[in-house]
């Protein structure tokens, strides 16, 4: 299975956006971009809204065949691990291998013997492109990314070897994610975890490093840019020198966990690319949600109504919904509106608000990051809220092809 140069995924929380979602990348595609669909869904998102991975593959499958898609396409197990893979394996023929909890975790000294004998080949130094100095080879710098990286990746070994013996070798797709962590992994990290990498045998095609900045969901980046420039492009140069010199897929691409809307940097991916004619995986994670709240937002009094509720009913259990994503949020409590505010609002007021316009006077940043993690809440609705998002699916389409079409895939491959 090959994920192709270009490849967009595109979450959905409760699968019902699949043709809208795909119709954007149709009309991307008419632009002569050719980017591969990726429909993702973690475990932690069929935990929460009651589903289970059939359902996404469904989803998938019936967008491909009702709009007439050609290409290929996958299911992606997002952020998958050990204990909760098999759920996943019947449906799924894409695997994020997360292995971040075990970044920093001990190795045996027989695993550290072996990934040291494996690095003899390196000599006394090595230079790596991207890096300006030949970096020394000595024990203190093996010993250092060994005990940060070596477990980490010896468990994605594990999980990779448990999925290939159900669905055999050559039948999905790799990814290996170590972005949920507190610091950033260096070029230099990056190059020795690539190094473990093939020592494993993971014929990964996507790799997902932390970056430097704030990656919070649904909204901008938030850090240096030229930091950010910097670090992807040397991570773009080792992948390219890493493939060349170990047994790994000439494919293997970066891929961007960015919790969606990361648009001061998709100029800076989409130059680094074209420059060095490399491919991307980019991920988005609740963008499509957002955009079904802010569909029913315009939709007429009854979707109103229900979006007031989702955010009211948010704003009261503000804390267990904010606890799964602590790390992935900045939520200035001073600038949520209060519910007596928002309930005189228009369809339009609350759409503006929630909606990813950065210059646009009435949007809210807060407002948004909250209901981007609220989807609990319409899954507690269970058949009105399906009930509505089906009513109105046509207004909730254009939202949904409209924000993948035009404020994402448009600004990243420039078109």
């Amino acid at each position: 299975m090959n994920l192709g140069k270009y490849s967009f995924g595109i979450g959905d929380r409760f699968n019902h956006e699949g043709i809208a979602q795909l119709s954007a990348i149709m009309e991307a595609n008419k632009n002569g971009i050719n980017i591969t669909p990726v429909w993702n869904k973690s475990n932690r998102e069929h935990d929460i809204v009651n589903s289970e991975p059939e359902g996404t593959r469904k989803e998938a499958d019936t967008a491909v065949k009702e709009s007439g898609w050609e290409g290929d396409y996958f299911v992606d197990a997002d952020h998958i691990n050990l204990e909760n893979v098999n759920r996943f394996i019947e449906h799924s023929d894409f695997f994020t291998l997360d292995i971040a909890e075990y970044i920093g975790k001990e190795s045996s000294a027989e695993d550290i013997k072996n990934f040291k004998k494996s690095c003899e080949i390196f000599g006394k130094s090595i230079d790596i492109e991207g890096i300006n100095d030949s970096v020394l080879i000595d024990e203190e710098l093996l010993d250092s990314v060994a005990v940060k990286y070596l477990k980490a990746i010896k468990q994605a070994g594990k999980i990779y070897r448990h999925i290939e013996e159900t669905k055999g070798k050559g039948n999905f797709i790799t990814e290996i994610s170590m972005d949920e962590v507190e610091k950033a992994q260096t070029p230099l990290d990056l190059f020795f975890i690539l190094k473990m990498i093939a020592n494993e045998r993971i014929p990964a095609q996507t790799l997902a490093p932390k970056f430097t900045g704030r990656f919070n969901k649904g909204v901008d980046y938030k850090g240096d840019i030229n930091q950010f420039a910097k670090e992807f492009e040397q991570d773009l140069l080792v992948i390219d020198q890493a493939v060349n010199n170990f047994d790994l897929p000439k494919d293997l691409k970066l891929s961007v966990h960015s919790g969606s809307d990361k648009f001061s940097i998709y100029p800076v991916m989409a130059e680094l690319l074209k420059k060095y004619n490399k491919g991307i995986h980019i991920k988005t994670a609740g963008t499509t949600w957002l955009e079904e709240v802010i569909g029913l937002a315009i939709s007429g009094d009854e979707g109103l109504a229900m979006a007031k509720e989702i955010y009211i009913r948010s704003l009261s259990h503000k804390k267990e919904l904010c606890a799964p994503y602590l790390d992935v949020i900045d939520i200035d409590e001073s600038q949520l509106p209060a519910p007596e505010k928002i309930i005189n609002w228009n369809g339009d007021k609350f759409a503006s608000t929630l909606r990813h316009i950065p210059d646009h006077p009435d949007y809210n940043p807060n407002f948004r990051q909250l209901i981007h993690v609220a989807y609990k809440v319409a899954a507690e609705m269970g058949d009105a809220y399906i009930h509505l998002i089906e009513k109105h699916s046509n207004v909730i389409g254009e939202c949904v092809k409209e924000n993948i079409l035009k404020r994402h895939l448009s600004r990243l491959f420039k078109f």
